[in-house]
C-alpha cells in the first residue's frame, strides 16, 4: 500500500499532524509567546516543503 492518499483531483501525502489540546478553553498564547510559536511553525513547514 502507498503512503499516499487520492481523492478525485489531488495526491497527496499527509506526514504529521499537530494538536494543540489546552486543559480549559481559555487563549493561552497570547503575546510574544503567540508571535514566536506561530513564526517558528510556519519556518518548520516552508523547510520542510523546500526538501
Amino acid at each position: 500500500m502507498s503512503n499516499f492518499k487520492k481523492i478525485s483531483h489531488v495526491i497527496y501525502r499527509c506526514t504529521y499532524h499537530i494538536v494543540w489540546t489546552p486543559k480549559y478553553r481559555f487563549r493561552i498564547l497570547e503575546g510574544i509567546v503567540k508571535e514566536l510559536l506561530n513564526k517558528d511553525i510556519r519556518t518548520l513547514l516552508e523547510w520542510n516543503y523546500a526538501n
